[in-house]
């Protein structure tokens, strides 16, 4: 019962996390790249260790369930990687990476703006 309790709330926080994680990288008051992108990469290290340990969470209530299930049906290999929080965690920072690279290469060579003295 208390597994049913901690599976949501750690995938909340899991997702909470993440959001933190955008709000660093694209939302940030810092003007300096560098720096937002330092604190993106600390930001992203512990929403990795909280959907880690959503991903156990979940892991162990797959663990829970398989063993009840006969032994007749053979051998479940199961991996972290496969957990809902995991692959929401993968997914998304896959994302992000890639809209982070994208806006980077679009505020350094790109101008978005008319030049309003002519």
């Amino acid at each position: 019962m208390l597994l049913e309790l901690a599976k949501p709330l750690t995938l909340l926080a899991s997702m909470i996390s993440l959001l933190a994680v955008f709000h660093t990288a694209f939302l940030g008051s810092e003007t300096d790249m560098r720096q937002r992108l330092y604190d993106t990469l600390g930001m992203l290290l512990i929403a990795a260790g909280i959907s880690l340990v959503s991903g156990l969470t979940f892991l162990n209530g797959r663990l829970q369930e398989s063993r009840y299930r006969s032994a007749a049906r053979g051998d479940l290999s199961l991996r972290i990687t496969e957990t809902f929080p995991m692959q929401l965690f993968c997914w998304t920072t896959g994302i992000m990476a890639i809209l982070f690279l994208l806006a980077w290469y679009l505020e350094t060579h790109c101008i978005f703006y008319r030049d309003i003295h002519h």
